[in-house]
């Protein structure tokens, strides 16, 4: 069975992004046996994780309960101290390999902006990339018209209904403009990872489109972990 170890020189940094000056957590070379993953990857059963409303714009399959548990149990820490969140503790942990796959022509509107993941703040997406910078990297944003750089639930309904009157442009989230401005980005590279705060404006970058391809391999994959936690 594939021991899911972080590597023992990795080290989590931390640097602040936008006027909210909200954390991101990253970290180089941050697994043992990022290889064995992507073998275990091209092993998967991948299924679309998009509909006609958006969703994801490719294919998602199981990630090992094993690789979750190692993330959260390494993050929890980190990330309770980078956001002044106190003593916490995991309620909730799911996870998926995830490889874009959508040509530009095939996007919803949904998946031509920036997006949150979840409006709970105790909810962190961790984000572990399998591909090169070639694949782009995760960009976030500030809204124009509202100045939100991330959404809550009360902030949700005027948001939304200022955004149904805005629209999307055709591709894939570039700068983000006329709508969003970009107010931090990160590379991909291989075994790189990084945490951010689920209710997050952000996307997925996707600089050269002709590049996507559905075999883990040679795509645009990524672990992607989800945690929510609750006062300890």
């Amino acid at each position: 069975m594939t021991q899911f170890r972080f590597a023992p020189g990795a080290r989590l940094s931390a640097r602040l992004i936008g006027a909210d000056h909200e954390p991101l957590l990253h970290a180089e070379a941050a697994f043992a046996n990022p290889d064995e993953l992507v073998e275990l990857a091209a092993t998967a059963i991948f299924s679309p994780a998009f509909g006609p409303a958006g969703g994801y714009p490719g294919l998602r399959a199981a990630l090992p309960n094993e690789y979750i548990q190692a993330v959260v149990n390494v993050l929890t820490r980190p990330l309770a101290e980078a956001f002044a969140l106190g003593p916490i503790r995991p309620i909730s942990a799911q996870g998926a390999f995830s490889i874009v796959t959508l040509p530009e022509n095939a996007l919803a509107a949904p998946q031509r902006a920036p997006h949150v993941d979840s409006v709970n703040p105790m909810q962190f997406a961790i984000l572990h990339y399998l591909c090169d910078s070639s694949f782009g990297g995760t960009a976030f944003y500030r809204h124009r018209a509202t100045g939100f750089e991330k959404l809550n639930e009360s902030r949700l309904p005027g948001y939304n209904a200022i955004r149904s009157a805005e629209g999307a442009p055709t591709g894939y989230v570039g700068d983000g403009s006329p709508w969003f401005e970009q107010i931090g980005q990160v590379s991909a590279a291989m075994n790189r990872l990084v945490a951010y705060r689920s209710c997050v404006l952000h996307s997925g970058q996707i600089p050269s489109p002709e590049l996507l391809t559905e075999n883990p391999r040679h795509g645009r994959l990524t672990a992607n972990v989800f945690v929510t936690f609750a006062p300890a």
